[in-house]
């Protein structure tokens, strides 16, 4: 079994900016030729998530719009009492949804579905430049 280790830079507006990551992991996947492998896609960070979508003008509303029910940015968090940075929710948002996602691939190709993306959701409030893993294991 032989691992490959590729990565690449994601730069977010904050604020659950939902990123179609798809292509990225795509064009580095592919550039192996490889026919057989599990391909592990993670992001390094606390308030930052990967998962899967349907990346669409509604669904882009909708996420946000669900996460903002369950960990409402104005809600009072102890985190931020304790560093005084406001991004509680974020912490909470990115545990929820989590840092990573795997993918088969099966003859030489990524098995999402026809609908399928895979997307970066940064929660945090502010910009931030995200470092984004890819690793295959074939």
């Amino acid at each position: 079994m032989a691992v490959i280790n590729e990565k690449f830079t994601v730069n977010t507006k904050g604020n659950t900016d939902i990123i179609d990551i798809t292509k990225y992991v795509q064009n580095i996947v592919y550039s192996h030729n490889l026919q057989s492998a599990v391909v592990h896609v993670y992001v390094a960070g606390s308030t930052v998530g990967i998962t899967n979508i349907e990346f669409e003008p509604g669904l882009l509303v909708d996420l946000p719009e669900a996460l903002e029910r369950i960990a409402p940015t104005v809600m009072e968090y102890h985190h931020d009492a304790t560093w005084h940075d406001g991004n509680g929710y974020a912490h909470i948002r990115a545990s929820i949804v989590g840092n990573s996602t795997m993918v088969p691939l099966v003859d030489g190709v990524l098995q999402l579905g026809q609908w399928q993306q895979i997307v970066l959701v940064d929660f945090d409030n502010k910009a931030r430049s995200r470092k984004v893993w890819v690793q295959i294991v074939h």
